[in-house]
């Protein structure tokens, strides 16, 4: 899965995954002949910046095309049906936002969403105190998120006290460090500037 993965960074033309060893950091083109030897560069149609925009937000979360579609879908169709006056754009972020395996990599419990991943899966994470293993799991606002206290002592968070305490506060969540728990204070108020919501939505309304 994170080859693949790495493989949509170079294609896209940036680190998206978070890795480390990400395969654009050492090969830092797109798949196939580089451009200068290509005959023909073209520029990019409006469906092809769709397409870019919606790579980019899946491949960062980390989901498969089927997964992130479904998020795309509940967005826009809870907005038409006329629920509150969120918009599909932030709706969306806000579904991504809230799931557990990304909670855990905002709360700095995991340095990747991959990582995080492994570890809800793993069965290392407790949310208010019982084990769950669904990265897509929806975290709520109240919700507190810790790691289960027999894999406090694991290898995988090695010197976490320090980094918790260093990390930058942020108004979503309130990290303990002395805990390892974080609890969830507040949904997402905006959609990050690396994205283009609006682009992606497009993709899909076609």
């Amino acid at each position: 899965m994170s080859r693949i993965i790495c493989k949509s960074c170079r294609r896209l033309g940036e680190s998206l995954c978070g890795r480390e060893k990400c395969a654009y950091k050492r090969r830092p083109y797109a798949p196939g002949k580089l451009d200068s030897e290509r005959k023909h560069r073209s520029n990019l149609s409006e469906y092809g910046e769709q397409l870019r925009a919606k790579q980019k937000m899946r491949v960062t979360y980390g989901l498969m095309e089927k997964q992130f579609s479904m998020y795309v879908k509940r967005a826009t169709s809870s907005h038409e049906s006329g629920e509150g006056s969120v918009t599909p754009a932030l709706k969306l972020a806000r579904e991504l936002e809230s799931r557990l395996d990304n909670i855990v990599y905002r709360a700095g419990f995991a340095n990747t969403r991959a990582l995080a991943r492994q570890l809800v899966s793993h069965g290392h994470i407790l949310v208010n105190g019982r084990r769950i293993n669904v990265a897509s799991y929806q975290a709520k606002i109240s919700d507190v998120v810790s790691i289960r206290e027999g894999s406090k002592k694991a290898k995988v968070f090695e010197n976490l006290t320090e980094k918790l305490t260093a990390a930058a506060p942020s108004y979503v969540l309130t990290v303990d460090p002395a805990t390892f728990s974080a609890e969830v204070k507040s949904s997402v108020r905006e959609v990050e500037g690396m994205f283009d919501t609006q682009k992606v939505l497009e993709y899909y309304s076609r």
